[in-house]
């Protein structure tokens, strides 16, 4: 059993996108290194008034599959994140994280380096909803432990 004392609970959809859709309210710059042979992952996530936020986060799935995710993270001052990014390796992510506010739903598009854009639906305790048309779904990847972050991380290395 995993204690959620200190967990926020992730229910991600995940699908890939043709397109950024309109109602983009602000856009994110995110670098992720997933450490090699654990759950953990730094993150640095830079918005768009220029304040950095770093933190270290620890996922632990709450079944089978990359569904639901109990997420725990501890924020790092700038002696924190560079004793912990120069000494832990890992494979690293960039993203330009794009937050979308339409219909009373929020939905993030990340633009990877390459290209792709990838949107995620976090359904938090609700039941999901139906997927909006304007979101342009090429497909829905949810189930595709290939579209995880630690697996798109582990992609880029190669």
């Amino acid at each position: 059993m995993v204690s959620l004392k200190y967990a926020v609970v992730e229910r991600e959809r995940r699908f890939l996108v043709a397109a950024v859709p309109a109602g983009v309210s602000e856009v994110w710059e995110i670098e992720d290194r997933y450490v090699d042979g654990s759950r953990l992952r730094l993150r640095e996530v830079r918005g768009p008034d220029g304040v950095v936020v770093r933190k270290l986060g620890h996922k632990v799935r709450l079944g089978e599959g990359p569904a639901a995710v109990a997420c725990t993270s501890l924020y790092l001052d700038d002696a924190e994140w560079a004793l912990l990014w120069d000494r832990l390796p890992g494979e690293v992510l960039r993203k330009r994280r794009h937050h979308v506010h339409r219909d009373d739903l929020h939905v993030v598009v990340d633009e990877l380096e390459d290209g792709t854009l990838l949107a995620e639906i976090d359904d938090g305790d609700a039941a999901p909803r139906a997927v909006p048309d304007w979101l342009e779904v090429v497909a829905d990847v949810s189930a595709d432990e290939g579209w995880t972050g630690g697996a798109q991380a582990g992609r880029v290395a190669r």
